[in-house]
């Protein structure tokens, strides 16, 4: 981020941001919302309650002019390892569909489908692994998530961690 000093990485924004239509927190009030929603983040308790509160939270408030997205999905996934869980990354070819949730609950202030659509990449992500790359890239063309959200969908496809056998 050195390289976009205009976009004075690591602080918050000094002026309203927006994407498309909607409106983000209004840079005046970034420090006080932040610092009030945090009182709601150390109520929960599960990982995933605590992992899917902070990238919504983030990606609310928009605090920074630049590098919001990643630094919600940070800020999840540091709540997901730290609670020894899957991490998220959301694949291309899913990736409408997760910011359709984010916006559905930003404007509805409806939980249900970015909750379904994140659990569905929790699951989804649970399944990354592989015995080297190419068999994990692989796994990842097999479901689709490199495509194109206009021409494919993610498959789920189930595996199974095969024990090795002891001779």
């Amino acid at each position: 981020m050195r390289e976009r000093e205009h976009c004075n990485p690591g602080l918050f924004k000094q002026v309203n941001n927006q994407a498309g239509n909607t409106l983000f927190v209004d840079h005046k009030i970034v420090n006080g919302t932040l610092q009030h929603s945090f009182k709601y983040y150390l109520a929960l308790k599960e990982p995933m309650a605590r992992a899917l509160f902070m990238m919504f939270l983030i990606s609310e408030v928009h605090p920074f002019l630049d590098g919001n997205g990643r630094i919600a999905r940070i800020m999840m996934n540091a709540e997901l390892f730290r609670g020894d869980q899957s991490r998220i990354i959301v694949p291309t070819v899913y990736r409408e569909d997760y910011l359709l949730a984010l916006r559905k609950l930003s404007r509805t202030k409806d939980p249900d489908t970015y909750i379904r659509i994140m659990e569905k990449l929790h699951k989804f992500n649970d399944n990354l692994y592989g015995s080297d790359f190419y068999d994990l890239n692989s796994y990842l063309q097999d479901c689709n998530a490199y495509e194109d959200p206009q021409s494919a969908k993610l498959i789920y496809i189930e595996r199974v961690i095969k024990a090795k056998t002891q001779q």
